[in-house]
């Protein structure tokens, strides 16, 4: 009886073995495939790239990494591409942007040579993470570098699938749209609005009241700026946007675009 316990005890290490490596689910519509962490590592593409500026780890990193362009191929991705990470964080970048001059890649962690810590007590950026090699050459923005990606699928546009997150009655070009582009390209990804988005990581900034409507202005802007001189507390995860970041101008365009918001609930 021992035996055949062992026996069978044996025989499931492979099968748990695998459940425990991580796995990266990508959708391009033509159904889902499943990528083992080991089998993309494997893969003739796979180089060690240096990240000059990582935004997760805000010094210079070193990854096994694979070209996104040889994971989602090229002219075969929707109006997005839609990153989503195990704690709810949901980017969705434009598939111009994926395959425009910022040279994306999927950085894979390592099983036996983990990444560290994002800060004490907490997970790596790992398993899968999106860095970029050239994002001021694209344009990229500090929320879309999505990390801990357990999907990636080509997706509609947020405002094709969320139509009540567009300002309606503006003018064509205006600050309250160019604020939907700065909202949608680094709010978006953990605010919904008007109850309408993929993620849920941080409050609604609409609903019940607007931001524009409790905090006057000027603690309204350093709270983008640096939230922690606002309000801060231990579980707060909000990061802060520099000027480096978020130019004035954005920021102007994304408050129009907030106040306006707060009259289309």
């Amino acid at each position: 009886m021992l035996r055949a316990l062992t026996v069978a005890a044996l025989a499931l290490l492979p099968v748990l073995t695998r459940a425990a490596e991580p796995v990266l689910d990508v959708d391009l519509g033509v159904g889902v495939q499943h990528y083992e962490r080991a089998a993309l590592l494997k893969r003739a593409e796979v180089r060690t790239v240096n990240v000059a500026d990582d935004v997760a780890y805000h010094k210079s990193m070193r990854y096994r990494a694979l070209p996104l362009s040889a994971l989602l191929g090229k002219g075969k991705l929707g109006g997005e591409v839609q990153f989503t990470a195990t704690d709810g964080f949901v980017a969705n970048i434009p598939s111009a942007l994926i395959e425009g001059a910022g040279e994306p890649w999927l950085a894979i962690e390592p099983g036996d040579k983990p990444w560290p810590a994002l800060k004490a007590g907490s997970p790596s950026a790992g398993p899968f993470y999106l860095v970029w090699l050239a994002p001021q050459k694209g344009g990229v923005s500090q929320e879309q570098w999505p990390y801990q990606i357990a999907k990636i699928a080509s997706s509609q546009p947020l405002v094709t699938r969320y139509p009540q997150i567009a300002p309606k009655n503006v003018a064509a070009g205006g600050a309250e749209e160019r604020g939907l582009k700065v909202y949608s390209a680094n709010c978006a990804s953990c605010h919904p609005i008007n109850g309408a988005g993929d993620a849920a990581v941080g409050p609604d900034l609409n609903l019940p009241a607007n931001p524009t409507e409790y905090f006057q202005e000027a603690s309204l802007r350093k709270l983008i700026r640096d939230p922690a001189s606002v309000r801060n507390w231990k579980g707060r995860i909000m990061p802060g946007f520099s000027e480096a970041a978020l130019g004035n101008a954005d920021l102007d365009d994304l408050l129009a675009y907030l106040r306006q918001m707060a009259k289309q609930r």
